[in-house]
């Protein structure tokens, strides 16, 4: 089933087969945050066999029944040993391993890794992957294992099992014991780096409002991963777009005098410098709080986050419409000075033997003079660039991707979820998160 409106396209089903029906080297930029591992049951799987009318759940046998049986509205249950994909109440055998509940890390890297190659087909070769992924503790929610003997203070590995075999985890993980991070993001981005993919960026997403936790061994996460990985060396990168506001001496008086950081750190908004024109290169630390969402879907990000990968991995002019190359900016940059007593200075009051004053970098002021084509093609026609996700979810990038005047495409394999994206895409109202992002008049004569 395919949804579709201005601009935008949603398949719904399996996500290889879904990329399978894009052509190749058609997507400029690929913003999209995967299901977590062992997070939640999104309920999409098929079964075999068992009672029809059972709500199927997946647990893991144990003496005193099955554990990870649990449902609730915002968390499935995580499979886990060889019984992981059995029905505990009625022996139905799940049949399609929903991506983000595969028994080991290493099953879901190497699910993903298949996904990314599929990506990596459609991707542009000057296109390039945001992907966001966040970390999970092993075997410390109560959808999932918590027997007594996993959870003992002393943990053995060299211990043995009745059967012989060498002790395991909760979940039949080697190497992993109760409590431990799991590195789940680092565990992708390096078997992306193995398969291939340039990895050029990690990126930390700092949430000011983090998910409460009621932990009193560790600090509470507040924050997930941003991987920037390219298919080769050299691609599109639109520095200039994803500037940060104020210059590096503004900022260093907002920390020295201790400003509140938050307000402009990672964002845009709201911070505007006596030169507006002047700015740093975007830093590796965003913080965007997180954004309530009122559809069913329990794993969204704020629409700041793929609006910056989206202004810095696509043309806001546009593509070539015969080749599909990029346009790029024309710019003027001139560097800003203030002059600022040299340290003698400052600590005595007197002339030292040097200068008394130095001249400092204080920020780049960037003037966009024009655009101009990548390619040859001398092409009239100018088309909007494509962003893709290959877990379109509740739609965010595709909002984001069409209110910036891009092209979307979105995959999601739950007809639900799709049903959300398409909603939100058409009912897609500007906030004031999304003026500082707005597309340029001559983008938005691409549309009408």
């Amino acid at each position: 089933m395919t949804l579709s409106g201005k601009n935008w396209t949603v398949y719904v089903g399996d996500v290889i087969h879904s990329l399978s029906l894009l052509p190749a080297s058609s997507v400029h930029c690929v913003v999209t945050s995967p299901p977590y591992w062992n997070l939640r049951d999104y309920q999409t799987g098929t079964w075999e066999g068992g009672d029809p009318a059972c709500d199927h759940k997946t647990g893991r046998a144990t003496r005193g029944g099955y554990e990870g049986t649990k449902q609730s509205s915002n968390a499935g249950s995580a499979p886990a040993g060889e019984n992981a994909w059995e029905c505990p109440k009625c022996g139905a055998r799940r049949v399609d391993h929903q991506i983000g509940l595969e028994p080991t890390p290493a099953e879901f890297t190497a699910k993903l890794v298949e996904v990314f190659e599929q990506v990596k087909r459609v991707l542009r070769p000057d296109g390039t992957l945001w992907v966001n992924i966040g970390d999970t503790y092993f075997g410390d929610s109560p959808t999932r294992t918590t027997s007594t003997e996993a959870f003992s203070e002393e943990w053995d590995p060299s211990q043995t099992r009745s059967n012989g075999g060498k002790r395991r985890s909760a979940a039949g993980v080697e190497g992993l014991k109760p409590k431990d991070l799991c590195g789940m993001p680092w565990r992708l981005a390096f078997a992306l780096q193995d398969a291939g993919w340039w990895l050029r960026n990690d990126i930390i997403w700092n949430k000011p409002n983090p998910m409460p936790e009621a932990v009193t061994d560790r600090c509470t996460k507040s924050h997930e991963y941003i991987f920037l990985l390219s298919k080769s060396s050299r691609y599109f990168y639109d520095a200039d777009a994803i500037r940060e506001k104020g210059s590096r001496t503004e900022w260093s008086n907002q920390k020295f005098k201790g400003g509140d950081l938050t307000k402009h750190h990672g964002s845009s908004i709201g911070y505007e410098p006596a030169d507006p024109t002047a700015g740093r290169n975007c830093r590796s630390v965003w913080i965007m709080p997180t954004e309530p969402c009122r559809e069913a879907h329990f794993a969204t990000f704020p629409s700041a986050l793929p609006s910056r990968c989206i202004k810095a991995g696509t043309s806001e002019k546009g593509c070539c419409g015969e080749c599909g190359a990029p346009w790029q900016r024309a710019t003027e940059r001139t560097a800003l000075t203030r002059e600022r007593p040299n340290e003698l200075t400052k600590r005595t009051g007197e002339a030292g033997t040097g200068n008394h004053c130095a001249n400092t970098v204080a920020g780049v002021a960037v003037r966009t003079t024009g655009w101009e084509p990548t390619c040859e093609c001398n092409s009239s026609e100018i088309v909007p660039c494509t962003v893709l996700d290959p877990f379109s979810g509740s739609g965010t990038t595709g909002m984001v991707a069409t209110e910036l005047g891009r092209r979307y495409i979105g995959c999601e394999l739950n007809p639900e979820y799709a049903e959300i994206s398409t909603r939100r895409i058409e009912s897609w109202k500007r906030r004031d998160v999304a003026k500082a992002a707005a597309p340029a008049a001559s983008q938005k004569e691409l549309f009408e």
